[in-house]
């Protein structure tokens, strides 16, 4: 194995375990630098390679699946299930959940042990990797009952991006839904999702969070899918939204696709054809006018 052919061709190492569907870029550059990826037989140590087709790339022991078309679920999470493969406490995950003949699947971010609602899960890290950037500009939609009688006020305020404990957060969108008693349900808009963003949020304010509900992950909604049902969407939403954004989503706009050969345009429709053979079988005029006297 030449060094040529690991750092002057192809494509990152991480993008390419991440596109097959193992997981994130972030997390296989840390399985990389933890000496869990060979390529070619070799151990590898460093992120900083590129690879090619032709070479063989393991994880863990287990050679690299091929490339699958990206797809995209969603999953209405429970309270009580944590976002991780392996729990070392034990507790019960997501993926515990998936329902049989689920493809290996990947989380779009994370929602922590207590917080419900809709989860993203992928078979592809390039497109978990888009969604998650915060440049990307999906809007994360929450709804939040908290303890305590809020001021409008200060949610008002949360539009500037408030910074809680030196953090900066970007600007968050909050607008009281109602207000029973001491307790309230706060609709939340964010673009970041740092970890446990809205919780710390609304401790900063002095509210305690009694329950958290994710309903959006940017054009995805929870709508009605039930607790612990798993939903895909489909290929032509995929392209309407991230076409051409994503590796392996074609544009819908674009005049070709990928695969297919691009159609011929057809030509514009001038009336209908004329029958020669009738023209020829009409009597023609010969001059003369259609009221004069043929007596003459």
């Amino acid at each position: 194995m030449s060094d040529e052919k690991l750092t002057l061709k192809g494509d990152r190492i991480a993008k390419v375990i991440a596109r097959a569907g193992v997981c994130s870029r972030r997390e296989a550059e840390r399985m990389i630098e933890a000496g869990r990826v060979t390529v070619d037989g070799k151990k590898i140590d460093s992120p900083a390679l590129n690879v090619v087709p032709t070479n063989i790339i393991v994880v863990d022991g287990k050679a690299l699946p091929d490339k699958q078309p990206p797809r995209l679920w969603k999953f209405h999470k429970a309270r009580g299930l944590i976002t991780t493969n392996n729990d070392p406490e034990g507790r019960p995950t997501v993926f515990d959940q998936l329902p049989d003949g689920t493809p290996r699947v990947i989380s779009v971010g994370r929602l922590d042990f207590n917080t419900e609602g809709l989860l993203l899960l992928t078979n592809d890290g390039e497109l978990a990797r888009f969604l998650e950037k915060p440049n990307s500009g999906m809007v994360r939609r929450y709804r939040v009952r908290v303890h305590g009688r809020v001021n409008e006020d200060d949610l008002a305020a949360l539009k500037e991006g408030p910074v809680i404990d030196g953090v900066q957060y970007g600007p968050v969108e909050a607008i009281l839904d109602v207000q029973k008693g001491a307790n309230a349900w706060i609709n939340i808009n964010i673009r970041e999702g740092k970890n446990r963003e809205v919780r710390r949020i609304m401790e900063s304010l002095g509210y305690e969070v009694t329950r958290l509900i994710r309903t959006d992950y940017g054009p995805v909604q929870l709508g009605k899918l039930e607790r612990g049902h798993m939903e895909e969407i489909p290929r032509k939403a995929l392209a309407e939204w991230f076409g051409g954004k994503v590796v392996g989503i074609s544009d819908p706009k674009t005049k070709s696709k990928e695969g297919f050969a691009q159609a011929k345009e057809k030509p514009r429709f001038k009336g209908p054809r004329k029958d020669k053979k009738q023209d020829e079988k009409k009597p023609r005029n010969k001059g003369r006018k259609p009221n004069a006297d043929r007596r003459r």
